[in-house]
């Protein structure tokens, strides 16, 4: 994960910057708090990396640039950053990349409504997931 050496510098710079706590974070996120600390670990070892899903979450809530987020510079490397589903060259426009990333994340952006029906049904149990599913013929 050559583009996350730094990350965990990156966000905290981030979030104490847009005056977040971890709390702030982790909801935007749709984790808990203590993910969102190991996320910011100092020590490699005890340090995880947030999912693709939860770092798009966190940029466009926080409007953040994603390449603002990586470590994109990194010289001598092999070309190309490998991203899951993603891979960018050197030899590609990574800005002309981002925008088309851009773009496809407007499209598939919930609005308030839907992340606060999302939100509440990944806070719900178990068995009313269940009936919602059954309501909605799944």
């Amino acid at each position: 994960m050559r583009y996350l050496q730094t990350f965990n510098r990156r966000l905290r710079r981030t979030r104490e910057a847009g005056q977040y706590s971890p709390g702030d974070v982790a909801e935007m996120c749709g984790v808990d708090e203590a993910r969102v600390k190991s996320w910011e670990a100092s020590d490699a070892r005890q340090r995880s990396y947030p999912s693709v899903t939860e770092l798009l979450d966190f940029c466009i809530r926080t409007e953040t640039p994603l390449e603002s987020m990586l470590d994109l510079d990194e010289s001598g490397d092999s070309g190309q950053l490998e991203l899951p589903g993603l891979a960018f060259s050197n030899s590609d426009d990574l800005s002309v990349a981002l925008k088309e990333l851009e773009l496809e994340i407007n499209r598939v952006q919930l609005s308030d409504e839907e992340v606060e029906l999302l939100r509440r049904f990944r806070k719900t149990s178990a068995e009313n997931r269940r009936m919602i599913l059954q309501i909605l013929g799944r």
